[in-house]
């Protein structure tokens, strides 16, 4: 078992249980989040599917994961368990969710201003290894490191 806490051990071993259960019920696992808020811990698992997530979804992953979470104890503190869809202006963070999205409209915000600007909307054109290619839309083209990035997500309203 991997050690217990609030770190990055949590999230992987709580991704370790989720995975193959999302799978089995015909669900992408988005991400696993454990945060604290205020004095409260929330392990979220956010689910996906190709037409989208009902509340039926998250009561059946939450039923399913249940057990297995429990008997794997990962999580020292009580904490409340979260199921959901990653929803509109969903966070890309891990390769697969930029890999999935080439072609999409983005929004991103950079830790640090480049040329006096850190926010940017546009096309993600291309992933490799960390880096992505976004097509702005006044056709500037910038490459990026995600590590250099605050929050990178679909632009499902495309400014609206």
């Amino acid at each position: 078992m991997a050690s217990k806490g609030k770190g990055g051990n949590t999230v992987n071993t709580v991704w370790e249980i989720a995975e193959p259960i999302a799978k089995s019920l015909g669900y992408e696992l988005w991400d696993v989040r454990f945060e604290k808020e205020g004095a409260d811990w929330f392990l979220r698992i956010f689910i996906d599917k190709e037409e989208g997530i009902s509340i039926n979804d998250c009561v059946d992953m939450s039923h399913a994961i249940d057990k297995p979470l429990d008997e794997a104890d990962p999580i020292e503190q009580s904490y409340c368990l979260e199921v959901c869809s990653p929803g509109v202006e969903r966070d890309l963070k891990r390769d697969s969710h930029f890999e999935k999205c080439i072609g999409e409209k983005i929004m991103v915000k950079l830790i640090r201003p480049v040329d006096g600007q850190r926010e940017f909307k546009g096309t993600l054109e291309s992933y490799d290894n960390g880096n992505f290619e976004l097509v702005t839309e006044e056709g500037a083209k910038l490459m990026i490191n995600k590590k250099e990035t605050s929050y990178v997500k679909l632009d499902d309203f495309g400014g609206v």
